[in-house]
């Protein structure tokens, strides 16, 4: 056991301070102004060799794996005083005491406010199991969100939760922990201070976290990190703001992908079909088309492992890079009648390979597999269908065979989508089976956790490769710190219920603050009974904010959940997809916000409106982007729903357009049909002005932007050709709008990049209640002004004043140049008194 409790010397070094304890040295390094780095050294070789950092300020040993992916800063300067019993290291906005005897260590912000503490004589230590433990003072004023992919409340407090990622078919929302993800990061958020810290553990060994749960009266109130090794290699990320937390994280670990455009379609699926004993493709194929006779959107269809069960030793077995022409008789023309039909496809593959697989004996010949503990020969383990061994990604050899197989025998068939599944390896039950590790050997205990990271890596390189100018469009059930920067995630295999529907949301608002914009979880359920008609339509009227939507079940009652299952309703479901597509505008801007700035699509109330601590435990309600608040039906056979409203913002009920003051829980009646939203102030909403149900092939000829002009504000609308690379080279319109609100309101939009927008049609909605505008103008050119609501429909500009809406009707062709258009609600005084 080894434990940490005084400080025999301080060292300053070239980049990063040396803490010499009683038992290991400790680094400190202020990493940037707003990120110190602790790490303490229970190995003692330091040793820098991370497949999670795309951002470091040391030469690193993957380095040459990540590529131009990794860029290397400078470390913040910082000074070092020694004022006897402790030591003061000062950067320019943090500062860090080193208190040593007894040993803790403390970091204050710019304001003087303790962000962090350690615990007297538990701060870092090893245990007698050899797990490395970090403990640090907590307050009962703290909130703690994020740690990636958790089921249950919203807020982490005095929670127990486990990093061990599991293959949890069917899994308890309230309770079930672990999940498929492993991402040791959280936020904790003050109630009193109103400011955010975050924490990024930087190791992928499993772990477990205790927020408060224990209590023991010989220590104050603590929060405990344990891992099973590694170094305690913390990241420790200043705020205030929780934004700020999210950025900088995502700064370390790497930015959400752009996907392309359609993956925020609508994905169908379902392991009915591809388990069809014959003419699968056909009855595919047939589900796409229903979808367009019953007027249902579509772009996606998530092709589960069916398409590889072909007969063995052991009989029909999946075998992962093979295809059943019984149930696919030309894979390669069935992708191209899906891609007629505006359709990706993303084919089901899987890590490990059956000890029936027909072509196991050549792959063991390349030696791509994870070994087993003692002898020369790949370890087994469970796998769909029998025992199995596992492909080991840490090793190059792997990587090159795994690349070639997955572009003859799935991308050349005439896909760029790769579904990634079961990666989370954890039925090697043997955790010393060994691993490549680039060379250097480690076992899956320590790196099972980024096997899914590193498949996605392989997976986005051989899209690239086989498909000239083409955007990846990855899927992956599990992963790591840094998931993010290669595929869209959901949840898993959750199950059907309504508890499903509820606590699944607080499940992707925790993935939303660790750096995972593009998530989900599968509408209806996944496993279990058919839901039934009231549930399904509350699943999909929520799932339609989520930036992963997909129908996706293998239900144990012989059904299939599809969107028309229950006639009576499918209109409800119908019209709740329609404006998700009606929202790809709006959607595909914040893909690319997240592209950019690494903030959520889906944001929890506690981040949009940190100020309002009662806020601080919203777990249903959420932001889609800055200006729709979300506020669904998730109970059964809800009459009424009730909204708490932060403190210190104006809404407006999106269908009628009532005003509400912030600070007060209203309650509003519902239907089946009810998708409660209300829109903010400021709020700048792009929509698409025409319908479309396919994004792949349809074009969006019209903007409708709506707009509450209450307060100043901003958004960038995103545009490209959705599909392809050349949004790197430029070929992409970002149009800045900004809104100053006032007596005369005015929207300037600025246009950046050299797409073309197929926008024809500008429609704005402008929210205001008091009066009708006085005049409006375009690049100092007035519009007329109609009174009549069909003239103003027939023109192809004008405004008018919708006195139902109590709202400002404006419409002109696109200009497609920088342009300004000034609304006047100067009182115009008609009589001349």
């Amino acid at each position: 056991m080894k434990l940490c409790t005084a400080v025999k010397e301080v060292i300053s070094s070239d980049s990063y301070f040396r803490i010499l304890t009683n038992s290991i040295e400790i680094r400190l390094m202020f990493f940037t102004d707003s990120i110190i780095r602790i790490r303490a050294g229970f190995d003692g070789d330091f040793a820098e060799e991370s497949y999670s950092l795309i951002t470091t300020a040391w030469e690193d040993r993957m380095d040459e794996f990540l590529g131009s992916m990794r860029k290397r800063i400078t470390p913040a300067p910082a000074s070092m005083s020694d004022q006897g019993d402790s030591v003061i290291l000062q950067g320019a906005l943090l500062k860090v005491v080193v208190e040593k005897d007894p040993f803790r260590i403390c970091i204050y912000d710019k304001e003087g406010t303790c962000i962090h503490s350690d615990i007297v004589d538990l701060g870092y230590m090893e245990d007698s199991n050899h797990r490395r433990i970090h403990t640090s003072e907590i307050s009962p004023k703290d909130c703690f969100y994020g740690f990636g992919e958790k089921s249950g409340e919203w807020n982490k407090a005095q929670k127990f939760l486990s990093m061990s990622p599991k293959d949890a078919m069917g899994y308890n929302p309230k309770e079930t922990d672990s999940l498929y993800k492993h991402i040791p990061f959280y936020i904790k958020l003050n109630k009193d201070t109103k400011k955010a810290v975050g924490y990024f553990y930087h190791n992928t060994y499993e772990c477990d976290f205790d927020m408060g749960r224990e209590k023991s009266n010989y220590w104050k109130p603590h929060s405990r990190y344990r891992a099973d090794g590694g170094d305690i290699d913390l990241f420790l990320i200043a705020g205030p703001k929780v934004r700020s937390v999210v950025e900088r994280y995502t700064d370390l670990t790497g930015k959400s992908a752009l996907l392309p455009r359609y993956a925020l379609g609508y994905l169908g699926s379902s392991m009915y079909y591809p388990e069809l004993p014959k003419d699968c493709d056909d009855a595919i194929l047939e589900f796409i088309d229903t979808t367009r006779e019953e007027d249902i959107p579509a772009d996606g269809f998530q092709l589960s492992s069916g398409y590889t069960s072909i007969e063995t030793k052991d009989g029909i077995k999946r075998c992962v890079f093979t295809w059943n022409k019984d149930r696919f008789k030309d894979p390669k023309n069935f992708f191209r009648e899906m891609k007629k039909r505006g359709i990706t496809v993303s084919p089901n593959v899987k890590p490990g390979i059956l000890l029936s697989h027909p072509d196991l004996e050549t792959m063991k010949a390349e030696d791509i597999f994870v070994k087993d503990s003692e002898k020369d020969e790949p370890g087994v383990g469970t796998w769909w269908g029998g025992k199995g061994v596992f492909a080991d990604f840490t090793k190059e050899k792997t990587r090159t065979v795994w690349k070639k197989l997955l572009k003859e025998n799935v991308l050349e068939m005439g896909t760029n989508s790769i579904w990634n599944d079961n990666c989370e390896y954890d039925s090697m039950v043997d955790k010393d089976s060994r691993c490549d590790f680039e060379g250097k050997g480690g076992t899956i205990g320590q790196l099972k956790s980024v096997m899914s990271n590193l498949m996605c890596h392989i997976t986005d390189e051989a899209i690239h490769e086989t498909f000239d100018n083409t955007r990846p469009f990855i899927v992956c059930r599990s992963g790591h710190s840094g998931i993010q920067r290669y595929a869209q995630t959901w949840a898993g295999d959750n199950l059907t219920c309504w508890d499903s529907l509820k606590y699944n949301i607080a499940t992707i608002l925790g993935m939303s603050l660790s750096g995972v914009a593009n998530q989900g979880c599968d509408i209806g359920g996944f496993y279990g009974t058919s839901p039934e008609a009231e549930l399904m339509v509350r699943w999909v009227q929520n799932g339609i904010f989520q930036p992963r939507f997909s129908v996706h079940s293998v239900n144990t009652d012989n059904t299939v959940t599809e969107p028309w299952m229950y006639g009576d309703y499918t209109k409800y479901i119908r019209n709740a997809m329609k404006f998700r597509y009606r929202m790809i505008p709006y959607f595909y801007s914040l893909m690319e916000r997240a592209h950019e700035t690494g903030l959520p699509i889906m944001e929890p109330m506690c981040s949009a409106f940190q100020n309002d601590p009662k806020c601080y435990e919203e777990g249903i309600d959420f932001m889609t982007g800055d200006s729709l608040l979300v506020a669904n039906v998730v109970e059964k056979g809800a009459q009424f729903r009730e909204v708490y409203l932060p403190e210190g913002e104006v809404f407006y009920d999106f269908y009628t357009r009532e005003r509400y003051e912030g600070g007060q829980t209203i309650k509003i009646p519902v239907t089946i049909e009810s998708i409660p939203l209300f829109v903010r102030g400021g709020a700048i909403i792009p929509m698409a002005l025409n319908q479309i149900n396919n994004v792949t092939t349809e074009t969006i000829t019209g903007l409708h932007l709506l707009i509450a002009a209450d307060k100043d504000n901003c958004f960038t609308l995103y545009e490209d050709d959705g599909c392809s690379m050349d949004y790197e080279k430029g070929a992409y319109l970002k149009t800045h709008i900004d809104m100053k609100a006032g007596e005369q309101t005015v929207l300037e939009f600025k246009q950046e990049g050299n797409f073309e927008t197929t926008v024809e049609t500008l429609y704005l909605d402008v929210i205001q209640r008091e009066k009708a505008p006085f005049f409006v103008t375009l690049d100092g050119e007035l519009l007329p002004h109609f009174l009549h609501r069909k003239k103003f429909e027939q023109a192809e500009s004008g405004w008018y004043y919708s006195q139902t809406l109590k709202s400002v009707q404006i419409k002109y062709p696109n200009p497609k140049k920088d342009s300004k258009l000034l609304i006047s609600f100067e009182q115009f005084d008609m009589i001349g008194m």
